[in-house]
């Protein structure tokens, strides 16, 4: 169904087409920003401190464009840890300026900088570069010089100071050397701690996906009401699956930037495998998925193959028709809720959205549907009421026979949410065949709080039946004669 266009709420303002409501937002929380010279470890740094893999680490310089941010605890203080692109690269796809206004922002945003300087290769032009920029800048700032994975490279670390920026401090994202100590001098130099603590993590996580090119990065940058991303018309300029933190009507909330995906054939590069799994990893993480289609493009086997991965994970979705304002007045959406209804027959239950991302128009029903597709799937439904309406499906339509015997459901319940998972106790599991499982989960999607979110069900043999067929199968056999 096509979402309905609703009015603006109180206090929501309307300037250029943009949704100005949604705002971006600090939270309060102090930001640690990483920056440096390519090719210094910035991104191992970033993962380091972040206990995981986030930031593609790859040896070829310019890799990471957009700023990356994940929320660290340490003692008892929370910070926002920001990794930067490379200061002083010329970017391969001419997005030099970018990059550096990308950096530029999270410089400016910053609590306390790392300085990222290479042991191995040591002081450099570049280095001095940065440092000279770094010096109009009163904020702390600590140099780190990583890649020391020995203490006997501490000594080479010494000619750093000639650069006269931030407090000296060996480290070795590789070796795990001296982590607490880093930890230990952001926390002291963070602004005094404010009585408002982050309470738990944001309401709800939207992953924006889509092929390249589709308007996602703009998107986002329209929720942000900033240039959160780059926004070029270079195919793959998204790299990395990027965070964002918004509000809405007072709500915090997190939009995933992923990777443009190309056909598995044409993934060539580490960046672009790395882009693919960092993608599929932000859908899997995500609450609701938002699949970006350009209305001006026909659908490709990368679109299917990212609708059949979020069907796989049993994530609530919403086709999102991006770029509407071209065909406005050309093309009556009911063309395009067709065309994407017998695309994909198996994902009927996805509402379906025409946005212009770079106006914001229809952006605040469509964020207002994902919190509708969030809430459904978080919802329980009572036992009796789940039993009954099984039993009426059964009497309704019963289950072809299976090897002469009659598949019998016994007892059904909600065991999770998010997905939604009901197990359904019965004789025969093997007995019940995908056309009537999708006959059982249409019953329920029409019928319980789960209209346009994905279910799984379960069928699960009946412990009794269990213990009765082995019991059978221990006792001998008896002929006639």
């Amino acid at each position: 169904m096509q979402l309905p266009h609703r009015r603006s709420e109180r206090g929501e303002k309307k300037a250029d087409g943009i949704v100005h409501e949604v705002i971006c937002s600090d939270m309060a929380i102090p930001k640690v920003v990483i920056v440096g010279r390519p090719n210094v470890g910035k991104s191992s740094i970033f993962n380091w401190l972040a206990g995981r893999r986030l930031a593609i680490v790859d040896d070829m310089a310019g890799v990471t464009r957009d700023r990356l941010t994940t929320l660290i605890e340490h003692d008892g203080r929370y910070f926002e840890l920001v990794d930067t692109g490379g200061m002083g690269i010329e970017d391969a796809d001419r997005l030099t300026q970018e990059v550096e206004e990308q950096i530029a922002a999270g410089i400016d945003e910053a609590d306390v900088l790392l300085f990222v300087v290479d042991t191995r290769s040591g002081l450099v032009p570049l280095d001095e570069m940065v440092a000279e920029k770094l010096r109009k800048i009163e904020k702390p700032v600590l140099l780190l010089a990583n890649k020391a994975d020995h203490p006997s490279l501490d000594a080479a670390a010494l000619e750093f100071h000639r650069l006269g920026r931030g407090w000296l401090i060996p480290v070795s994202a590789e070796q795990n050397r001296n982590r607490s100590d880093l930890l230990a001098e952001i926390t002291a130099r963070l602004p005094e701690a404010t009585t408002e603590q982050p309470d738990g993590e944001p309401r709800m996580k939207l992953a924006i996906v889509g092929r390249r090119n589709v308007g996602k990065s703009t998107f986002v940058n329209t929720l942000a009401k900033a240039k959160r991303v780059i926004v070029s018309e270079v195919p793959g300029t998204t790299r990395d699956s990027i965070d964002v933190h918004f509000e809405l009507d007072g709500h915090r909330f997190v939009a995933i930037d992923t990777p443009g995906l190309r056909r598995h054939r044409s993934i060539r590069t580490d960046i672009d495998f790395y882009g693919l799994h960092r993608a599929q990893r932000s859908i899997r993480r995500a609450d609701v998925s938002l699949l970006f289609f350009d209305c001006s493009q026909r659908i490709s086997k990368v679109d299917k193959q990212l609708a059949h991965y979020i069907e796989q994970q049993f994530k609530p979705c919403i086709f999102v028709v991006n770029k509407w304002d071209q065909l406005a007045g050309q093309m009556p959406t009911e063309r395009w809720v067709r065309y994407l209804r017998e695309t994909f027959p198996t994902m009927s239950y996805c509402p379906i959205a025409f946005v212009t991302g770079q106006t914001g128009k229809n952006v605040k029903a469509l964020l207002n549907h994902a919190q509708m597709l969030f809430k459904q799937a978080q919802s329980r439904v009572p036992t009796p009421l789940i039993n009954k309406l099984v039993q009426l499906a059964l009497q309704k339509q019963q289950p072809p026979l299976y090897l002469n015997r009659r598949p019998k459901i016994y007892f059904a319940s909600q065991i999770d949410t998010a997905p939604p998972t009901i197990i359904l106790r019965c004789n025969i599991p093997q007995g019940f065949p995908p056309s009537y499982r999708r006959y059982m989960t249409s019953v329920l999607r029409d019928h319980l709080p789960f209209g346009e979110v994905p279910i799984r069900l379960y069928f699960e043999k009946r412990e009794s039946d269990s213990k009765t067929d082995r019991s059978t199968a221990d006792q001998p056999t008896i002929l006639d004669n």
